[in-house]
């Protein structure tokens, strides 16, 4: 969890006054030290709260109105770092004094990241207010509250322009995308250059006069414009004298490279003699090219491997923007009516939406009656019933009735709009994992160069032979130079996803096997998630002389011919039909026709309590106290009258998967606990929590998709370590706020895509499954990390003392990776 600041936010607001919200795009960032750095600058700046996002290349900074965009960007600038403002509120003309800067303050300041929680839970908020239509924020009309929603509406509006703008593909790539592509294109030519370096380098018999002077042109490229990254990142930082893992690399191919070049120079014909077939001696030369070329080459696929994960980070956000209505029937002044795109509606606009159509946008119906499958955003399998004066959610399909709708929020003030905020800023204020080698790179690369250095001085001291000393000096650079680091955690990752996919659990990336470490409570949606998210008959009762097969045969007959989902669920429950008709239908209440049953004619009636009162059917007290008892079992309840009289009641509910009961039992094995988490009505949650095994104080119902993150705040305010598993899009805030988020592979490409792990199969047996996998794969880039570290602790004083060569250095190290893919191999087995 991550440490919480010093200063509550009622304390800032108190004392800075009201805080705006303001996106950046960072770039230079290339690990979790960067990160610190960034947020230590900022937090010198009196009132500033930084959330930076490594993932995401992007900064969320709550800043006083006294504080200037431009301070905030030219503080990141100063850092080392280049900044771009994406989004926020716009900034007041005037600005605290320059003194707020904090460029030469003391740089030792704590690097913890501020309450990400809270601000999360903050941003829930404030979304919420927004997507009501009396907000305090929007009623007010002040320019901060008109701040506030530029602030947070801005990533979705940048989201929106970027998914209709196809006309530069270029353009159009996210920076992490242009990174990924960058490396990319690196690691080719490296890999190019370096297998020919490698074989010239280490098979005699592929040798020739003067490959030495090949060897080195060949790694010229490699180790300048491939190694690039490298270097730019030992620059940045070494202006700051700080060091991360980049400086070690950077000095280490520098070293092996330039070195190799000094002694080919000072004797040009080292190689110009070959020996076909017979076995060189290696130490007659002391060039290290392929060592220089083969460690650039694994570290840009390491590289590589991380951006390919973080490529995908936005795509959460898009794919939920995605789901709303294109275009949208506005109706005239006239009567007549007109196709417009959805963002050119305007509040107050009329609009018709027919069976079968999205909601263009938050509205009201005006007329027309119809049942309203609202599953895309609330993950529930009840469709809800609408008529005259009932709000519409923008996204939400319209069933059966046609509707008249008018428009009462648009663009970014709508609920999928507020969703897509909350997604945004659950990204943005998640806090990146600190990878284990960049945390020891902090100790570790200062170390090594300064051993390095003390080593080459003592050479010198006590021998006066600078060969001698450049030689042990840089045996500690080669063998201290981290390619079985490089090689640690994406060998492993690769690994444990590949056979992960193979069991149908799709892990994202290494920060996930770390959120996975400690999860102590895990939240289950109940739709589609612990249930199927389907509507079955599970009982029917008859309360008169006809029989249980008699009240479904009858009410299967006319409910085949609509098209609402009880009316669907009801007619699959039977195979009998009879002969119907003068079908008549009404929305939101149930259905009645004439059924031929043998030489008579019976009037069957079907649907809710209302709709039977209606066609004078009464209920007696015992009717009715058969009807509350099922409700109360969290049923969906349907009555059926033959002839005037009730004949039975019909149970419906959203059947569980066979899977569940024995899944929930695993996990507890696993030492979690279990939560119920539904928007669905509190009986339907008990009844099913009580089905699987999850205990009734453990079940939350009746919760918004806000609600869902704030159940997840709440719970890791107590201290949990929350997983949460779902697969609506209703999901996907939670699913980003989560320590750790699980999708169901049968959800929306929004739950996937704002998730750390999917499991393809849909099984709910599998969520444990991934759990181990995941910890299983931690442990391994952990043990990994652990013989990397451990042979370079030995190595390094061996070098340093003279025993080494950097020939055999590289030798050793090459070893050192060797043992660290096969460790990782190992994970190919688990499971069997």
């Amino acid at each position: 969890m991550s440490n919480q600041s010093t200063q509550s936010p009622v304390t800032d607001t108190q004392v800075h006054g009201p805080l705006r919200d303001l996106d950046l795009q960072i770039s230079g960032m290339t690990c979790a030290s960067c990160v610190g750095r960034i947020e230590r600058k900022l937090r010198k700046i009196d009132g500033v709260d930084p959330a930076v996002n490594l993932a995401l290349e992007s900064a969320s900074v709550k800043v006083p109105e006294s504080v200037s965009d431009d301070q905030i960007v030219e503080t990141i600038k100063k850092a080392g770092y280049g900044a771009e403002i994406t989004g926020g509120a716009a900034a007041p003309a005037s600005s605290r004094d320059e003194s707020r800067h904090a460029d030469h303050a003391d740089d030792d300041a704590a690097a913890s990241s501020s309450s990400r929680g809270e601000r999360t839970a903050q941003a829930g908020s404030t979304t919420a207010t927004h997507s009501g239509t009396s907000g305090a924020s929007e009623a007010s009309g002040t320019p901060a509250a008109e701040g506030e929603r530029a602030a947070s509406s801005a990533p979705v509006e940048r989201e929106l322009e970027r998914s209709t703008d196809s006309t530069d593909p270029a353009a159009d790539m996210s920076p992490a995308d242009k990174r990924r592509r960058d490396l990319g294109t690196r690691l080719i030519v490296a890999a190019i250059f370096s297998v020919p370096v490698f074989i010239i380098s280490m098979i005699p018999g592929a040798q020739f006069p003067h490959w030495g002077w090949v060897a080195a042109a060949l790694t010229l490229p490699v180790v300048t414009w491939s190694a690039w990254p490298f270097h730019k990142a030992t620059a940045i930082n070494a202006r700051h004298f700080s060091s991360t893992m980049d400086t070690l690399v950077s000095m280490g191919v520098a070293a092996a490279y330039l070195f190799s070049l000094w002694h080919l120079l000072v004797d040009p014909g080292m190689t110009a003699h070959a020996h076909p077939g017979q076995a060189m001696d290696m130490s007659s030369h002391q060039l290290y090219f392929e060592s220089a070329a083969i460690i650039t080459t694994f570290l840009l696929l390491g590289r590589w491997l991380e951006a390919r994960a973080k490529a995908r980070s936005g795509e959460a956000l898009k794919a939920l923007l995605n789901l709303g209505a294109q275009q949208a029937t506005v109706l005239n002044g006239d009567g007549t009516e007109r196709s417009v795109p959805v963002d050119q509606l305007k509040v107050g606009d009329r609009f018709v939406v027919r069976p079968g159509e999205k909601i263009a946008t938050d509205s009201v119906v005006i007329s027309g009656e119809s049942a309203v499958d609202a599953s895309m955003l609330t993950g529930e399998s009840m469709p809800v019933e609408v008529s005259t004066g009932d709000e519409l959610t923008g996204a939400t399909v319209n069933t059966t009735g046609r509707l008249v709708a008018e428009a009462t929020r648009v663009g970014s003030d709508t609920v999928l709009a507020s969703m897509g905020r909350t997604v945004a800023r659950a990204q943005a204020t998640k806090a990146p994992v600190a990878r284990l080698a960049d945390k020891i790179s902090s100790v570790f690369v200062p170390v090594v160069i300064g051993i390095a250095l003390l080593t080459l001085v003592f050479w010198l001291l006590v021998t006066g032979n600078v060969d001698q000393a450049f030689v042990a000096a840089v045996s500690v650079l080669v063998i201290a130079c981290p390619c079985a680091l490089g090689l640690a955690t994406p060998t492993a990752l690769l690994t444990g996803t590949g056979r992960g996919a193979q069991m149908g659990i799709l892990i994202t990336s290494a920060e996930v096997l770390e959120d996975s470490r400690n999860v102590d409570t895990i939240l289950l949606d109940k739709t589609g998630t612990v249930t199927r998210g389907e509507l079955a008959v599970t009982a029917v009762n008859s309360v008169s002389q006809w029989s249980k097969d008699q009240v479904l045969d009858f009410a299967a007959a006319v409910e085949d011919y609509s098209e609402h989902p009880i009316a669907r669920a009801i007619a699959d429950a039977s195979s009998q039909r009879f002969q119907v008709a003068r079908f008549e239908s009404a929305p939101g209440g149930g259905v009645k026709a004439y059924v031929a049953d043998g030489m008579q004619s019976r009037s069957v009636v079907v649907g809710r309590e209302q709709w039977l009162a209606k066609n004078g059917v009464r209920l007696s007290e015992t009717d009715r106290e058969a009807l509350e008892h099922a409700r109360a079992d969290g049923f969906t309840t349907i009555l059926v009258a033959v002839d005037g009289n009730l004949a039975g009641l019909i149970d419906l509910q959203d059947t569980i998967k066979e899977e569940s009961a024995q899944a929930i039992a695993q996990l507890k094995e696993l030492g979690l606990r279990p939560v119920l988490l539904t928007g669905d009505h509190s009986a339907v949650a008990r009844s099913v929590a009580e089905q699987v095994g999850i205990a009734p104080e453990d079940v939350i119902a009746d919760v918004t998709p806000d609600g869902k993150v704030q159940a997840v705040t709440d719970l890791q305010k107590q201290g949990r370590v929350v997983a949460m598993v779902g697969d609506g899009v209703n999901d996907a805030p939670a699913l980003t706020q989560a320590d750790l988020g699980i999708a169901m592979g049968s959800g929306t490409d929004a739950a996937m895509q704002a998730s750390d792990i999917t499991v393809v199969r849909s099984e709910l047996t599998a969520i444990p499954t991934a759990i181990k996998l995941s910890q299983k794969t931690l442990g391994t880039i952990k043990s990994n990390l652990f013989w990397a570290f451990a042979y370079n602790v030995v190595a390094i004083p061996v070098a340093a003392l003279g025993f080494l060569n950097p020939m055999i250095a590289g030798g050793a190290m090459a070893f050192s990776s060797v043992f660290v893919v096969l460790n990782s191999l190992r994970l190919k087995r688990f499971g069997r």
